[in-house]
């Protein structure tokens, strides 16, 4: 789609990382040094979720930074950088999810902290069904949990409910990196967090159990 002059003067009065972009589209080096410090590690944090490792996560975003320097010369600001941007990591997440052969069963690996932690989506299943015995969880263990929760969404629904949490991106800027009207992501949305809440009320209602309470 072809951007006005108006549309990219906008943006890159309103945006500094337009800004940046545009001195990177003119080879300047210390630019993209500092759009990669901006926005690596929120990248890692989405693609990590995406993807379940951080070792893959961090191969993905070189590809996400590398696709944008080689696109450095086609570059005309049409939305926010970070909107722009996070389209380009969102092909590259789809990609990576095409290509590997992901399985079923879904385990998560060691966090720091918890070097035995391993807990699978039939776990979820059983703590939904109440069929899980009633304890309390320690902060990594409910970090475990909230994230494999979320690999339980599909696709689409994990890369907007991720967009929306740590990006705290608006419907209409989600609805641009996914390419979808924003009512259809307002619809993801709404049902990737009922999918959730079924999921994690069982662990939340057992964190908020009163101390007088507990055996």
């Amino acid at each position: 789609m072809a951007i006005s002059e108006s549309t990219a003067l906008k943006y890159e009065r309103l945006d500094p990382d337009v800004r940046l972009m545009l001195k990177v589209r003119d080879d300047d080096a210390v630019a993209f040094e500092e759009l990669m410090r901006r926005y690596q590690s929120r990248l890692i944090t989405i693609l990590q979720h995406v993807v379940g490792t951080r070792d893959q996560a961090e191969d993905l975003v070189q590809d996400v930074f590398l696709r944008v320097y080689r696109a450095r010369k086609r570059y005309v600001p049409g939305a926010k950088f970070s909107t722009w941007l996070f389209t380009i990591a969102n092909n590259v997440a789809r990609n990576a999810l095409r290509s590997s052969a992901r399985r079923h069963e879904v385990n998560l690996g060691p966090t720091a902290g918890n070097e035995s932690s391993a807990l699978t989506l039939d776990q979820l299943a059983m703590a939904a069904s109440g069929q899980m015995p009633t304890r309390q969880f320690d902060r990594n263990e409910m970090a475990d949990i909230v994230r494999l929760a979320v690999t339980s969404l599909n696709e689409r629904q994990q890369m907007a409910v991720l967009l929306s949490k740590f990006e705290e991106m608006s419907y209409a800027d989600i609805s641009q990196v996914m390419d979808l009207s924003p009512q259809a992501i307002k619809s993801l949305l709404s049902r990737a967090r009922g999918k959730l809440r079924k999921i994690l009320e069982p662990y939340l209602s057992l964190q908020q159990v009163p101390e007088d309470n507990q055996p």
